[in-house]
This record gives C-alpha cells, sequence and structure tokens, in this order.
C-alpha cells in the first residue's frame, strides 16, 4: 500500500470503529465490533474491512447484519468523511478471526 492509501485506510478505520460503537446496540446487537484492518484498492474504490465481533451470542447473526447494513454504512461514513474523500469506498466486510487463532495457539501452548 502507498502513503495515500494508508491515511485513507486509518481514516476509514476511525470512523468506522466511532460508528459501530455508537451503533452497537442496534446494528451490532449489543456486542462489541473492532475494526481490526482495513485494506484499500489501488484504485480507492473497494475497501476490505476486517471486523472481530466480541460478547455476542451469535458471531455470524451480528455479521450477517452488518453485511446486510453496508449500504447505510457506507453512507453514514461518506457524510462524516465528505470533505476528506472525494468518493467513499464500498465496503465489503470480512470476519478476522486471528484472535480466536491466536486465543487456540495459545491455549495449545499451556497445555
Amino acid at each position: 500500500m502507498n502513503i495515500r492509501q494508508e491515511k485513507i485506510a486509518s481514516l476509514i478505520q476511525k470512523e468506522l470503529g466511532q460508528y459501530f460503537q455508537k451503533e452497537a446496540r442496534t446494528l451490532c446487537m449489543g456486542a462489541m465490533v473492532s475494526v481490526t484492518v482495513i485494506r484499500l484498492s489501488p484504485d480507492l474504490s473497494i475497501a476490505k474491512v476486517y471486523l472481530s465481533i466480541f460478547g455476542a451470542k451469535n458471531i455470524e447473526e451480528v455479521f450477517e447484519k452488518i453485511m446486510n447494513s453496508s449500504a447505510t454504512i457506507r453512507y453514514e461514513i461518506g457524510k462524516i468523511v465528505r470533505h476528506q474523500l472525494r468518493k467513499t469506498p464500498d465496503f465489503h466486510f470480512y470476519l478476522d478471526d486471528s484472535f480466536d487463532y491466536s486465543k487456540k495457539i495459545d491455549d495449545l501452548l499451556k497445555e
């Protein structure tokens, strides 16, 4: 990633994190959603957003709700960053299971 991509990715990561924090009760069904990584396409039109979801009874259900709300999320983030970006990228959400993976390895090492 070049410097411009990194700056835009960090801006979007910050704003998405605040958005998920604000909408935790309704959109995230009370779960804590953390934006772990954002990878932007070279033309800045697509942002791959990796999410970690904590404290949810059904992680897949929360993730599905976020996926179904991606157009609304893009619109809300677009309103916030409209002075910094010409066009808000499309968000493609992915579950980041690296925390679960590292926890599993940690548990195995403790045995």
